[in-house]
């Protein structure tokens, strides 16, 4: 569990490892994260395994491997415009070495879509009706961290990390990571005046049947249910906006969050040329 409250990533510096399991597979691996200064700014480099155990549900598409990866985090900034998700891009890197990949490359009538199974083939930004894999209507083999791996065995989170902050509610969250524009990202609970509660998404889903769209390339049809990203919009009345964060005492930080966005819904700042994917 991660507890501290410092939203400077030198607070962090370091190396750290632990020794766990792949139950699916019953092997042991061990999980290896360094945090280095970088100037003004930080480098996190990891193997890519979790400090958790994983694969509890059995069915990753992809063996686990270890898969070394560097990340430098800039001294964040607030943007004179956000930026929107990209497929090109992680999304953020955790304290346990692990990165969050929110968009899923599935899009309603486009590529492979097996029932059961991980859907995959949309790579088009924009393309409406893309899969949530956060959604409980669809299937993207994840264990109950909502993690899974890559073609090339790389372990990544979709959505709430959530064996990484505690979950009692007994206390505010601490930082449990770095968005790829530098921003900390705190767990779901917070300090309103003296109460611990989940902080509050400002999206909702949207009532009634779906509407068609321009460019889409099939029609699902249907009651917007939150099995696509496009089921949402954004309406302001939770505690976090757009990108699904705050300002606490002059720092802006990013919330994990129970519904969509989940993590992160766009950038406030800039993300970082390191965690363009390769």
């Amino acid at each position: 569990m991660f507890s501290n409250d410092a939203t400077d990533c030198s607070a962090y510096i370091g190396s750290y490892s632990a020794m766990v399991t792949d139950i699916g597979n019953s092997t042991d691996f061990v999980s290896s994260v360094e945090i280095t200064a970088n100037g003004d700014g930080c480098t996190i480099t990891s193997n890519s395994i979790p400090n958790h155990d994983f694969n509890d549900a059995g069915a990753f598409a992809n063996a686990v491997a270890e898969v070394t990866e560097t990340f430098n985090l800039p001294v964040p900034e607030i943007a004179a415009q956000t930026t929107a998700l990209s497929l090109a891009t992680d999304n953020a890197i955790f304290l346990n070495g692990v990165k969050l990949d929110q968009l899923a490359a599935a899009c309603y009538g486009v590529g492979n879509e097996p029932l059961g199974q991980e859907k995959i083939g949309c790579m088009q930004e924009g393309q409406p009706w893309r899969y949530d894999p956060m959604s409980p209507n669809n299937s993207f083999g994840t264990d109950s961290n909502n993690a899974h791996t890559q073609p090339d065995g790389a372990y990544h989170y979709h959505g709430d990390p959530n064996s990484m902050y505690d979950d009692t509610g007994d206390t505010a969250s601490g930082l449990i990571g770095f968005a790829a524009d530098g921003h900390p990202i705190f767990g779901p609970y917070i300090d309103d005046n003296g109460n611990i509660r989940k902080a509050t998404s400002g999206w909702e889903l949207k009532s009634g049947d779906r509407v068609s769209q321009a460019g889409e390339g099939a029609f699902p049809g249907g009651q917007y249910d939150g099995t696509y990203i496009d089921d949402y919009e954004f309406t302001g009345n939770g505690d976090l906006d757009e990108c699904n964060g705050r300002e606490v005492n002059g720092v802006y930080r990013y919330h994990v969050t129970d519904s969509y966005p989940w993590v992160v819904g766009c950038y406030k700042g800039t993300p970082d040329a390191s965690f363009n994917k390769r």
